[in-house]
């Protein structure tokens, strides 16, 4: 059976679903309003927002948007520019402000009388939108009008509203108000302009795309305004997310090389890194360690090697948590020492295999070697495995490379070929 270029084709077409273009209309046009079910329905949406992020809960938050109306204008909003239906424009603008002022002052006496006022993580996370927010609501909205338009619906909106999360911003900006945090209001509401803009926009740019009929016909200088006006929106809401957005990727970028540099160079011997500490934004790094006191030629050592992670101009602290005398020993934790034995044996490992091509395995690791009942002595041991019996001299060499290595005096090595 033969599958051609056109048969893949008619996988894409939406004709054959299309509902009809007065359905579609009247169906947006109906969840425009606010008034009586849907305006109650709105307020406990509301306040099961409100509680979820009060109380830290996704599920509870997830449930409000399922809830939550608020889609109903703004696709209204997008499909009235669309084919030019000024009253329902009208209509969708003054249900949107009235929807969001109502949205806003239900949040704001929730969180004024909530005994919790903490910010939490779901708070948190509606308070620096960025570019991919603009794509999450883009996608949504063309997702949603799509479904709309079609007569297989299924679960797609409600999909579209948790994407999108219309209802949470509105809280977070209500919660920014009650709590006098000017922050959180301005990063929260402007995540819901966000949100409210790109969904009105993928509903326009669909509607024309399906070639809805216009309830009037613009005439040339009309449209040439709408253009520039709807143009003119856009860059000025996405604008200042593309430059949060970029500031995310380089904050990210900072942290996986400064993962890198620590997994690679944090190593030194006698000591064990209790704390890793990395600020993005400052572009620092502070590391505390345990052990034997740091030389500062160790420390500048250390920051030399910065610039080959990419991390020009970035801060390196090096901090000194206690020293491990025979009092303190105790307090170096067995997870702590574990991990920087983990961390030395990889990074020996790596540098290994570029000169010994026969070693496959590697475990480093100092410990504590008892003399006699009354006196100890810390040494060094190494566990090197190889694909074959390594000859006397290659043994030799890598005893000796590891004694330099380490900048220990004596190093125990054993071999084990596989």
């Amino acid at each position: 059976m033969k599958y051609s270029l056109n048969d893949l084709v008619d996988n894409f077409r939406l004709k054959s679903h299309r509902e009809h273009y007065s359905a579609v209309i009247r169906s947006i046009a109906e969840g425009v309003v606010f008034r009586g079910t849907n305006l109650w329905v709105l307020i406990f949406a509301i306040f099961i927002a409100s509680l979820g992020l009060n109380v830290n809960s996704p599920a509870v938050i997830i449930g409000a948007m399922l809830v939550s109306p608020l889609m109903g204008p703004i696709m209204g909003m997008g499909l009235a520019m669309g084919i030019n239906d000024v009253p329902l424009l009208r209509k969708s603008l003054q249900n949107f402000a009235f929807a969001a002022g109502v949205s806003l002052i239900t949040s704001t006496l929730f969180f004024l009388i909530s005994p919790i006022n903490d910010a939490h993580s779901e708070l948190l996370a509606r308070t620096s939108p960025n570019i991919y927010d603009v794509l999450i609501a883009f996608f949504g909205g063309l997702a949603g009008i799509l479904a709309t338009a079609s007569k297989l619906k299924g679960n797609v909106i409600p999909g579209v509203a948790i994407a999108t999360a219309l209802m949470p911003p509105l809280c977070t900006a209500g919660y920014g108000i009650a709590t006098w945090q000017p922050r959180f209001f301005l990063g929260a509401f402007y995540l819901f302009i966000i949100n409210t803009v790109f969904i009105a926009l993928a509903t326009l740019i669909t509607v024309r795309f399906l070639h809805f009929p216009y309830r009037e016909k613009p005439d040339t200088e009309q449209a040439r305004r709408a253009k520039r006006i709807i143009a003119v929106v856009t860059v000025i809401t996405i604008l200042p997310s593309i430059y949060l957005g970029y500031e995310i990727v380089v904050e990210a970028r900072f942290r996986q090389q400064a993962a890198r540099f620590i997994e690679q160079e944090a190593s030194i011997p006698g000591d064990y890194l209790l704390q890793k500490q990395v600020n993005a934004p400052n572009r620092s790094i502070v590391l505390t360690f345990g052990g034997k006191p740091i030389d500062p030629a160790q420390i500048a050592a250390m920051r030399s090697r910065l610039p080959a992670y990419g991390l020009e101009g970035a801060q390196l602290d090096v901090r000194q948590g206690f020293a491990t005398d025979a009092e303190k020993k105790e307090q170096v934790s067995a997870e702590a020492q574990r991990e920087a034995a983990v961390r030395l044996s990889r990074q020996l490992f790596n540098e290994a295999r570029t000169q010994f091509a026969t070693v496959t395995g590697m475990a480093v690791a100092q410990d504590v070697e008892v003399v006699n009942e009354n006196d100890s002595d810390s040494i060094w041991i190494a566990l090197i495995r190889s694909a074959k019996r390594l000859p006397a001299a290659e043994q030799r060499r890598i005893r000796e490379w590891l004694r330099v290595r380490l900048q220990v005096d004596t190093i125990s090595v054993f071999f084990v070929s596989e």
